[in-house]
């Protein structure tokens, strides 16, 4: 049985792992539960799980459950009540599933209290995978990857050495403008960027799926969560996405892992590791499937991926930059304050007057976020 914290739980991919849940109830035990807004999904899932602690964002909202449930679960509040239950004695893991830098100081505190972690936010590892990753080997947990691409490269490598490895290839869907020409760009709306064709996401990962921009922030997460340069890292276009990534082996074999997209599955994974469990919940049928097509990212349609290639390259402070721009260019792209080129066009003006700290404290990776964000939303207003 793994007790498991859950960092995001009204969020899709704290459903989906509420979902993994109630399928393994003899393997799987949700002890904790922290939500956003979402107070009304929230007390369902007291009432399915009966978690021994809940944390919520809203003060007010976390005195109403504390009228309501008393001691039975414990409720906390704010960013202190998600470091509480990412450090509560009674869990074996914690899947951090928090969109933003807020995932990241929960993370560092269950390292160091000893819990494994399971990463849904890229965040995490694109702002502060070097000090994440080294809490981890000095604490002595694992970090296991949620997100498909990531897990599935963690499968393909798993007993293998790394001197073996030449090359990892993260597949993308290639979103929903993979075809549609250039010069139409301009004129993509909001509606049309939120229309996935493989998965069904928040809004904020869907656009980041548009512009590719999640495959960037994907790139700087595998450069520190296998520890590999980013000119090994590799981008292929998968429309199917049924393969969900692959390794190449120096002696020019691959492995890849496949399925029918499903994010409970490398949910499972991550909470049940090292074991596999069965579940009915993920049928794949390749034969039904007919075809896997692969094609090369178009970088003049996704600018996006050269910008991540050099956050990742020059590294420092590079990479909070490259993240907290483009959630703020994404929420304005939203609000119909930028068009969707515009995404692109800030974030890289942003990481143009960043003025680089090569090997940052996690103060100053805070401090390079805030600036960041600050400094896209003024980009934002000129335009």
């Amino acid at each position: 049985m793994k007790r498991v914290v859950l960092l995001g739980s009204t969020g899709s991919v704290g459903t989906s792992t509420c979902k993994v849940a109630q399928d393994l109830p003899g393997d799987v035990e949700l002890v904790g539960l922290a939500a956003g807004r979402n107070v009304s999904l929230l007390r369902e899932q007291v009432k399915g799980f009966s978690p021994r602690a809940i944390s919520v964002t809203d003060p007010e909202a976390a005195n109403e459950l504390v009228n309501e449930y008393g001691r039975t679960p414990e409720v906390y509040c704010g960013a202190d009540g998600l470091i509480e239950l990412a450090t509560m004695k009674e869990a074996d893991i914690v899947l951090i599933a928090i969109v933003g830098i807020a995932g990241l100081e929960p993370a560092l505190a269950a390292i160091r209290a000893g819990k494994d972690i399971a990463v849904a936010s890229k965040e995490i590892l694109v702002m502060a995978g070097e000090t994440v990753m080294s809490e981890a080997r000095k604490h002595g947990v694992n970090v296991l990857p949620v997100d498909s691409e990531h897990s599935a490269i963690f499968q393909c490598l798993e007993g293998k050495t790394a001197n073996s490895v030449k090359q990892l290839w993260l597949t993308a869907s290639g979103g929903p403008f993979r075809e549609m020409p250039l010069e139409e760009f301009s004129s993509i709306t909001v509606e049309q960027a939120l229309k996935h064709p493989s998965w069904n996401m928040g809004p904020k990962i869907t656009i980041d799926s548009a512009t590719l921009f999640n495959k960037g922030l994907e790139m700087i997460e595998a450069r520190w969560l296998f520890d590999v340069e980013m000119s090994r890292l590799k981008v292929i276009v998968h429309p199917q996405s049924v393969v969900h990534s692959m390794v190449e082996f120096v002696d020019g074999s691959m492995l890849a892992q496949l399925s029918t997209p499903d994010m409970c599955l490398p949910i499972q994974y991550a909470l049940t590791y090292p074991s596999r469990v069965p579940s009915e919940r993920v049928q794949t049928s390749l034969a039904e499937i007919g075809r896997l097509d692969f094609e090369e990212p178009d970088d003049e349609r996704f600018p996006s991926l050269d910008l991540a290639r050099r956050a990742g390259d020059i590294g420092g402070t590079l990479p909070a930059v490259f993240n907290a721009a483009n959630e703020v260019v994404v929420e304005a792209f939203c609000s119909q304050e930028i068009g969707f080129t515009g995404i692109t066009k800030i974030v890289g003006e942003a990481m143009d007057a960043h003025e680089l700290v090569g090997s940052p404290t996690l103060d100053e990776i805070l401090e390079a976020d805030a600036w960041a964000r600050k400094t896209a939303r003024n980009l934002v207003l000129s335009l």
